[in-house]
């Protein structure tokens, strides 16, 4: 561990201002003074251009997001970072397991969502009996033999896996020094259904909790249609379609390791369901010039925009993808579509998806904004964490 006893005074980081900006970030172009040259990685106290105390965060001078603030409260909050872990995360986990009760449909949620948590850069999912750590910060990931400690203090005997996805390890400047855990692969329960996955392997933590709930929503539209499910992934929203009475589902992935775990969990739960590994451009184009065309669309791709880099490549990609579905929609029919683009926000992909409709000369009506399920919360002053956005369309 970076951290040394508390007799030993913190390094300070001053601001160039009195005005805090919202959200836990806090910019390089922010700092005015960081001169007693902190450890990448470790604790730091803030205070703002007036040399008053703001609170403690995490430092990375090779990261564009210089702090990433863990409180703004007293100078003992941190005397202990075990303290304030366990602290954090069991207030996180009391949320998922007492008051929203999710233990009662399924044993995969997540435990802790980074700045809706106020845990900014570590993320907690849990799958069956195994608890993945995806760190976005050299400072929670400097921290994992703590976070790995308070962990099993809520869920003894637990397995604990820790990732750096590669996106963070770049914009963070580092290389985790060990791998992940292989601990096999498990078998979770979402909503009756029983999917196999294996824990910090592949995108993500190794599933997508964030759209439980609205694989359930968009499955009850599901009774007698013909569906088509695209960029399938572990086969989510196919499977609860048609356990939800979908006359017939093809599921469509260009990922041949995630549709075999797919076709698995359809094996397992006794489901017919059509899976084909395919580029999902072409499936569509293909779909648009049939007679029977699905009467109800997923289009839930991996995230497009990653940064000011591809910006506009991944809005371009995001009409494309909106355009085909919506042409290959029946008439009267049902498109459920998504992004997880957190730089992309709800009005911009509305925006997206009435233009994409144009395009293809169809006539949309908005029955409903979707989001990430409830263990996902979000910061009213921090809108990259409401990242899932979603729209059910009535299609003429």
């Amino acid at each position: 561990m970076i951290f040394a006893p508390m007799s030993l005074v913190l390094a300070r980081v001053m601001l160039d201002t009195d005005l805090l900006s919202a959200g836990p970030w806090i910019f390089g172009r922010q700092v005015l003074d960081d001169r007693e040259r902190p450890v990448d990685g470790s604790i730091v106290e803030v205070y703002d251009g007036s040399d008053r105390f703001i609170g403690h965060g995490l430092y990375n001078r090779r990261s564009d997001i210089r702090v990433r603030l863990l409180t703004r409260g007293k100078k003992s909050d941190l005397r202990n970072p075990r303290d304030f872990l366990l602290k954090t995360l069991s207030a996180a986990d009391r949320l998922r397991r007492k008051t929203l009760k999710l233990e009662s449909h399924t044993d995969a949620y997540r435990i802790a969502h980074a700045e809706g948590d106020d845990l900014p850069g570590l993320i907690v999912d849990r799958l069956g009996h195994v608890l993945v750590c995806e760190h976005h910060a050299l400072g929670f990931w400097n921290l994992r033999a703590d976070v790995e400690w308070a962990l099993n203090q809520l869920y003894p005997g637990f397995e604990v896996v820790h990732r750096v996805p590669t996106s963070a390890a770049k914009s963070e400047g580092f290389e985790p020094d060990e791998p992940p855990r292989d601990v096999g692969e498990v078998r979770i329960t979402e909503n009756e259904v029983t999917i196999p996955v294996k824990p910090g392997v592949g995108h993500k933590t190794g599933y997508f909790c964030d759209q439980r709930d609205n694989r359930l929503k968009v499955a009850r539209l599901a009774e007698g249609a013909d569906v088509l499910d695209m960029c399938t992934n572990t086969g989510g929203f196919a499977l609860q379609c048609k356990r939800l009475g979908a006359r017939s589902v093809r599921a469509v992935d260009l990922d041949e390791v995630v549709l075999e775990r797919a076709r698995k969990a359809a094996e397992i739960n006794r489901l017919e369901i059509e899976f084909l590994h395919a580029d999902g451009f072409n499936v569509f184009r293909n779909v648009r010039t049939q007679r029977e065309r699905p009467n109800l669309i997923i289009l839930d791709p991996h995230k497009l925009i990653r940064g000011r880099a591809d910006d506009e490549e991944g809005l371009r990609r995001y009409h494309d993808w909106n355009t085909l579905a919506l042409e290959a929609v029946r008439p009267g029919g049902i498109v459920a579509t998504f992004s997880c683009s957190g730089a992309l926000e709800l009005p911009a992909f509305l925006g997206i998806l009435f233009q994409s409709a144009r395009r293809a000369g169809r006539t949309i009506r908005l029955l409903e904004t979707l989001g990430a399920g409830p263990d996902h919360p979000q910061r009213p002053d921090f809108s990259r964490s409401r990242y899932l956005k979603g729209a059910i369309l009535a299609v003429d």
